[in-house]
């Protein structure tokens, strides 16, 4: 019985879902790229903070491992704002890991040991490229006056400036 209702699922078309906006369709599609790309750099940035925090090691470990745990829990609560955002303009978003993986620009670490300064240095430059990517798509908001759009990437902004901040303090001391 499952397996007939599945079939017949796959069987019928989907009908077109429009969301309301005022965006032109231009807008809407250039947006919601530039909102796909932050999207998977921001998973990105979230599952690499993780990695470091889960394997952090050394003399301020449990220091560096309570920040990175804070980073990475902010970092994560942006995921479902961005995502959203995409939705509410009528775009559409990220749909599976594979996906996060063509759009990321921000690159993986899957070394086996990094030493802690090597983490934090790291992810420091990654938050700064992400800001300059939530400069970008900002651009792109206010070229179709997505206002909306522009101003939670100004928070968004400030916080990964607030964590480029912590991590570029603790680097220049190390």
């Amino acid at each position: 019985m499952a397996k007939e209702a599945v079939a017949q699922a796959k069987e019928k078309p989907h009908a077109a879902h429009e969301t309301p906006t005022d965006l032109n369709r231009e807008g809407v599609a250039e947006i919601t790229t530039a909102l796909r790309q932050l999207l998977a750099d921001s998973f990105a940035l979230y599952l690499k903070t993780k990695n470091f925090h889960w394997h952090m090691t050394g003399q301020h470990f449990r220091d560096y491992h309570l920040l990175l745990d804070d980073q990475g829990d902010q970092i994560f609560a942006m995921t479902d704002d961005i995502a959203e955002r995409a939705r509410k303009i009528g775009g559409t978003t990220l749909r599976s890991i594979g996906d996060i993986s063509r759009h990321q620009r921000l690159k993986d670490n899957d070394e086996e040991s990094v030493t802690p300064k090597g983490m934090l240095a790291e992810l420091n430059t990654d938050n700064q490229a992400l800001t300059r990517y939530f400069r970008s798509t900002h651009e792109v908001c206010d070229k179709y006056n997505a206002v909306a759009t522009a101003s939670l990437i100004e928070v968004w902004i400030d916080q990964t400036e607030r964590r480029t901040w912590f991590l570029s303090e603790i680097v220049q001391g190390l």
